[in-house]
């Protein structure tokens, strides 16, 4: 695929930076216009999310997870008035799907410079890509992702999370702050079924987009690896078949455990922020 071959097109020195900046202030601008000119953002709690982003303990990274309601979440959920979205220094890193955002050259190109870290859907949670993961977070950066592992425009509840997210906090060299964020409007903004049952060209307008950022979760990781393991031995797991590499210390099943309690407790908190800002969050006039 051409999306393994441009790493050096993600580097921070590539060109000097000028393409990472040229990039990420065009596309912070076009966030900027869709949330705030052509549409009304109301969010909650934001100043947490710019605060972890701008200002954090050294050395320790940020790992965001949000809902996945259309193809513009990111970047538009970071078009937020006050936030620094055309700063290329600060901007996340973000798992893509491979199939979607790496299709050619000029894609490829275009969302390596953006910071953007190629996933194949369904290949697993020890990919390739996913060690580039873990060494944006073992450089202490930001990465987003979206543990649904795909776009679902139903007001539904928050489904079942992949093990993808959860394998990097449980793998990371040093435990990451984890934010949960979660997201109304943009279904709206950009419908997978628009027209003969294709989205629309550009964005729509005149939507309200609400945007709910929780509060740092906490994982006890050392008690969750010890209740993982007493839960393994009175569980059978045979049927699994993806490879796992013992980063851990844990055998299969106990790192299975791990990983669906990691994911469960991410889901739980955003299916709590689901609610609110489905419920109580109101639109601004």
């Amino acid at each position: 695929m051409v999306g393994r071959t441009m790493e050096w097109a993600a580097r921070g020195n590539h060109l000097g930076g000028i393409p990472r900046k040229m990039v990420f202030s065009a596309v912070g601008a076009f966030a900027k216009a869709v949330a705030n000119l052509l549409n009304t953002t109301t969010v909650h709690n934001g100043d947490t999310l710019i605060q972890l982003v701008r200002s954090r303990p050294p050395g320790v990274p940020l790992l965001t997870v949000s809902n996945h309601m259309s193809t513009l979440d990111d970047p538009v959920i970071w078009g937020f008035k006050g936030f620094p979205s055309m700063d290329a220094r600060l901007g996340r890193w973000v798992l893509a799907a491979e199939d979607i955002c790496f299709k050619n050259t000029v894609l490829s190109y275009f969302f390596r410079v953006g910071k953007c870290i190629p996933i194949t859907r369904g290949g697993g949670i020890y990919q390739e890509h996913m060690n580039e993961a873990l060494d944006r977070l073992r450089d202490g950066a930001w990465l987003h992702t979206f543990p649904e592992g795909k776009v679902s425009q139903e007001d539904a509840p928050i489904r079942r999370l992949k093990w993808g997210t959860a394998s990097l906090i449980a793998r990371a060299p040093v435990t990451p702050i984890v934010l949960p964020i979660v997201h109304h409007g943009l279904e709206k903004v950009m419908p997978e079924n628009y027209m003969f049952g294709r989205k629309p060209p550009f964005p729509l307008c005149n939507k309200d987009i609400k945007i709910v950022v929780g509060e740092p979760i906490e994982f006890d990781l050392p008690k969750l690896k010890q209740t993982a393991l007493f839960v393994s031995r009175d569980s059978s797991n045979s049927g699994y078949t993806h490879p796992i590499t013992k980063t851990s210390g844990l055998d299969d099943a106990a790192e299975r455990c791990l990983y669906a309690s990691i994911s469960e407790q991410i889901r739980i908190v955003m299916e709590r922020l689901r609610n609110f800002g489905k419920f109580e969050l109101k639109p601004k006039n």
